[in-house]
């Protein structure tokens, strides 16, 4: 990975952090076709920085983490924002944050205990997120257009994600829980108690 800092890519990532206090204050005045178009945008930086990062080579450390933390902070203020507007239900959105509570607490215990370890995020991981985002995409465009197909598409992605988040939240702290047992009980844990 290179280690220059404002490379596109990461530049991309940051205008899309920069997008989220103006998404909050529209979703708050209601001004949810304004909403969508930061959405459409924030979706459409998000694709095109991962792109430039791999044609370009100009992948960093600082945008390993600095992607995945936008692309977080931005669906869960969409969660709680929309959940406050009346848009989206609360137990959904408790639901979404609980994973992610989860998920964090998980990697600091790890951080903390073990020190760092890579854990790729799973297919069910990234299929969670999708569904997530497309629901609040929904939920906006339902909003904005008031088109019975929207509202219909709403009521199964809402089902969709929380099983998604559900299941998806529980794979990974078992995944997370046998690796860590797996490395744990290998010859260098074995060495390491033998000298202790």
């Amino acid at each position: 990975m290179t280690r220059r800092i404002l490379t596109v890519p990461n530049q991309l990532t940051l205008l899309r952090l920069g997008f989220l206090p103006l998404f909050i204050i529209l979703i708050f005045y209601r001004r949810y076709g304004w909403a969508l178009a930061i959405l459409v945008a924030a979706g459409l930086t998000d694709t095109m920085d991962g792109l430039l990062a791999r044609t370009l080579n100009q992948r960093t450390s600082l945008g390993a983490y600095l992607d995945p933390i936008a692309d977080k902070l931005l669906l869960s203020s969409s969660f709680v924002v929309l959940a406050f507007e009346g848009q989206i239900r609360w137990w959904l959105t408790i639901l979404v944050l609980g994973r992610d509570v989860l998920l964090l607490t998980t990697a600091a215990v790890i951080l903390l205990t073990a020190g760092y370890r890579a854990f790729p995020p799973s297919i069910y991981g990234k299929l969670t997120t999708t569904l997530q985002i497309v629901l609040v995409f929904t939920v906006l465009a339902a909003a904005v257009f008031d088109w019975r197909l929207f509202h219909v598409a709403e009521r199964i992605l809402v089902y969709l994600v929380a099983g998604f988040t559900v299941f998806s939240g529980f794979h990974y702290s078992v995944v997370v829980a046998r690796r860590l047992s797996h490395e744990g009980a290998g010859p260098g844990s074995r060495h390491r108690q033998a000298g202790s």
